[in-house]
């Protein structure tokens, strides 16, 4: 399953800021298909810890944001237009892990297939 999340309305000098992660379910990995005012690494790691959803670096050693209220564990969900908020701890974000900052999340997409891609960022399996 594939899911397209966006991030945004964060308390920022820059307010367009925003990011755009494509979520892969079944890999728990994540990659960045845009962005501004915020620096996400181009993908990463998910951790699934009840109820939300942590977006982690490639290493998953680092959590990078939490998106409270995703909860990618369960069979069904989530679906398309679910909101929720989110902690950003990113470069290029004011604050940090200490002092996270905070905006909203919502799921624009979902392809409930499995789909096979042509290229990946995923494609070495290499962390």
């Amino acid at each position: 399953m594939r899911i397209t999340v966006h991030l945004d309305a964060f308390d920022h000098a820059t307010p367009a800021t925003y990011a755009i992660l494509w979520l892969d379910k079944a890999a728990r990995r994540w990659s960045r298909e845009g962005h501004a005012g915020i620096d996400f690494p181009s993908w990463g790691t998910l951790l699934l810890d009840r109820g939300r959803t942590g977006v982690m670096t490639q290493d998953g050693m680092q959590s990078l944001c939490m998106l409270d209220g995703l909860d990618l564990s369960e069979p069904e969900g989530p679906f398309e237009g679910e909101t929720g908020t989110v902690s950003c701890m990113c470069d290029g974000v004011e604050a940090r892990a200490n002092s996270p900052e905070h905006g909203q999340w919502h799921v624009q997409w979902v392809d409930p297939n499995d789909p096979v891609a042509e290229s990946s960022v995923f494609a070495d399996d290499e962390i």
